[in-house]
């Protein structure tokens, strides 16, 4: 699942509402920002 973050309001949206609606559903902003997963890594002890 993406998420995307607002530039004005700073609030993190779903990617589906995003698709949905091209603006921001809290403030009617046209700028999102695809966030980043989080990268997990395993490291093993030797």
């Amino acid at each position: 699942m993406t998420q995307y973050i607002c530039i004005n309001c700073k609030r993190i949206i779903d990617g589906e509402t995003a698709l949905k609606k091209v603006k921001c559903i809290y403030c009617g902003s046209k700028i999102l920002v695809k966030l980043r997963s989080n990268t997990i890594k395993k490291i093993k002890a030797v």
